[in-house]
């Protein structure tokens, strides 16, 4: 039975890396939002942005929270919506409003 601490050790030790990856994730999340923000560029939608935070806060998870690989892949996906989305701004493609369609940007 003396392995029981030393694998009640490896599993917080485990579970403290994981958490301090989804605190870097979130931190890189907020500054890019600040950055964006400053620069003048669309961050997507508010409602990314505010999912991923509160999905990384609020106990209920897909997984126990524990184990923060579901929450890491929700402020990643955020990350990533919230870069392409400044990045479409940034190339110049025109931007998709509802019930606008891409061949209205050429109508005389």
């Amino acid at each position: 039975m003396e392995s029981t601490p030393v694998l009640l050790t490896v599993a917080v030790v485990l579970a403290a890396v994981v958490l301090a990856g989804a605190v870097a994730a979130l931190v890189r999340l907020v500054r890019t939002r600040r950055e964006l923000r400053r620069a003048g560029l669309p961050t997507g939608p508010r409602w990314v942005f505010w999912g991923a935070v509160l999905y990384l806060v609020l106990p209920a998870d897909l997984l126990p929270d524990p184990v923060y690989l579901d929450d890491i892949g929700v402020l990643l996906l955020a990350l990533r919506s919230m870069r392409g989305s400044a990045g479409a701004a940034l190339s110049g493609a025109p931007s998709r409003r509802p019930g606008r369609q891409p061949a209205d940007d050429y109508a005389p």
